[in-house]
């Protein structure tokens, strides 16, 4: 829409001191001396502050250390979230009562690559094949212990209660040596939970 000329004109515009009034900030910017004068800190710190930092530093690195030994032994307050509920402990505790393939991958891997140094081509191919073989095994290891990890957890928790992602926990708890899983085995060989 266009303006009306007539109300334009009768109206009477603001002057310019009006308009240097309301805007600005309220004060003159700082020089670049008293910002950086203001920005100072000393390059050496007060005693004071060197052992208050001290005392902070040994008080986190005891709550660090009392968190890790907490996670280890399966402490629930100290498990990250992936790992809580009683769910996951059960899945835990059945992963660590029975021996998996995945277990030992890494050790079979290790072996298998220093092994094919050997110059032998028919070595080499052998071992190989031999290592897809056990990978294939490890994979229908890893299903078996997702679908008995299923249905035990529908017989104790209900069917509809299973929490989602629990084949994959159990897998990639299986893959990982035993001394190095975390939180630690709590459940012994065999010693299957009920």
């Amino acid at each position: 829409m266009a303006k009306d000329k007539t109300t334009a004109v009768n109206t009477p515009d603001a002057s310019p001191a009006e308009d240097s009034t309301l805007t600005g900030k309220g004060h003159a910017t700082p020089t670049r001396r008293a910002s950086e004068k203001a920005n100072l800190r000393p390059l050496v710190a007060a005693a004071g502050d060197k052992e208050s930092r001290r005392i902070q530093k040994v008080k986190m690195q005891e709550a660090r250390d009392k968190a890790r030994i907490g996670m280890a032994n399966g402490d629930e307050k100290f498990l990250p979230a992936r790992d809580k509920g009683v769910q996951r402990r059960y899945i835990r505790d059945y992963v660590d009562a029975r021996f998996s393939l995945g277990e030992v991958m890494i050790p079979v891997m290790f072996v298998v690559i220093i092994a094919t140094l050997i110059p032998d081509q028919l070595v080499q191919t052998s071992l190989m094949l031999a290592l897809y073989v056990f990978v294939i095994a490890v994979i229908l290891d890893s299903m078996i212990l997702g679908f008995l990890i299923t249905r035990k957890l529908k017989a104790k928790f209900g069917a509809e209660k299973v929490e989602r992602g629990v084949r994959w926990y159990a897998a990639m708890r299986a893959l990982q040596l035993r001394p190095l899983r975390l939180p630690k085995p709590q459940a012994k060989r065999g010693q299957y939970p009920s």
